[in-house]
């Protein structure tokens, strides 16, 4: 065969050659092809910690990796926030990231980040508000907790995750609907706040059903924040039900730094994607109290638009902007 039959087969080969060598849709197959590191801004025992040892597992199932879940709990999850963008942009490194925390920590100004700052590719679920008290609480209804706010005002203590976070925000929330005054008493996550619940250092919590799911028998919920029942609690009515307009709670997510390549996130976020679609996963989730929510990278702009207009509504009640 002569030399000039033999190029279009020498062009074919290089070709390929070229393709295992430089990056790109080939390369960008293997990812992840090491463990990922997962930093949470909460300590552990809370929802966040919970929901990513779901994903820790459906990790180690899909990719046969390890997921590295650490800690750097402060300032209502605005610590870890603050270090995102420290941490190298190379697609291993995610940090856990919540709504409305985001979006009213910066406006007080006492945190070191920006909203603008946190690059978030997926929001994988949504906890509704909940009331929830100890089982021996003298609070078997909601109107029980309200007539006591009514006839001792700042003696209900309803304790909380963080300072302007989705808690906070509920408490706040609960004031102003049914015209009472409770003091909200804020601890670094709802881990570090059940033994004062279980202990009777305060009169409940303003949470989440996954608190409730999590200490089953030694709780109550009095009420959550749902457009419908749970069928985790169908004896838990709603806030609607009981007369107060209140459909709200706290979105959970991953962030990454804002030095990472544009579609290296996209591969963040398929891969969260991938996670949260596991069958196990979506059970474990549900059963433990959570709405799953799959909001991808793409549609991550127009959503939040969306939530801060409604955050800056509660911003206002808050003091935060006039």
């Amino acid at each position: 065969m002569t030399f000039r039959k033999w190029l279009p087969w020498l062009a074919v080969g290089l070709a390929s050659a070229c393709a295992l060598m430089l990056p790109g849709p080939a390369g960008a197959q293997t990812y992840p092809d090491r463990p990922v590191n997962y930093v949470l801004g909460f300590a552990p025992g809370g929802e966040s910690d919970l929901a990513a040892r779901y994903q820790q597992k459906a990790f180690q199932k899909k990719y046969g990796k390890d997921m590295i879940i650490s800690y750097k709990a402060g300032a209502g999850g605005g610590l870890a926030w603050a270090q995102l963008n420290s941490l190298p942009g190379d697609g291993y490194n995610i940090t856990g990231i919540n709504l409305p925390h985001v979006v009213l920590q910066p406006l007080e100004g006492n945190v070191q980040y920006k909203t603008e700052d946190l690059v978030a590719v997926y929001y994988f679920h949504y906890t509704a508000d909940a009331i929830v008290v100890a089982a021996d609480s003298p609070f078997k209804t909601l109107k029980d907790l309200i007539d006591y706010a009514k006839a001792h005002p700042g003696d209900v203590t309803l304790a909380g995750s963080g300072i302007n976070s989705a808690n906070h925000v509920a408490h706040e929330k609960l004031d102003q609907l049914a015209a009472i005054k409770t003091t909200y008493v804020p601890f670094k996550g709802t881990g570090d706040l059940v033994a004062s619940l279980l202990g009777g250092h305060v009169k409940g919590a303003m949470s989440y059903l996954t608190l409730a799911s999590l200490q089953k028998g030694k709780t109550r919920v009095l009420a959550m924040g749902s457009e419908k029942r749970s069928p985790v609690f169908p004896d838990v009515p709603t806030f609607r039900e009981l007369g107060l307009d209140w459909v709200d709670g706290a979105y959970r997510g991953v962030a990454v730094p804002k030095s990472t390549p544009e579609a290296m996130r996209k591969q963040v976020s398929d891969m969260i994607a991938q996670l949260n679609n596991d069958v196990e996963l979506r059970k474990s989730m549900i059963d433990g109290g959570f709405e799953m929510l799959d909001m991808p990278y793409d549609k991550i702009p127009a959503f939040m638009q969306e939530r801060t207009r409604e955050y800056m509504v509660i911003a206002r009640r808050l003091g935060l902007i006039r």
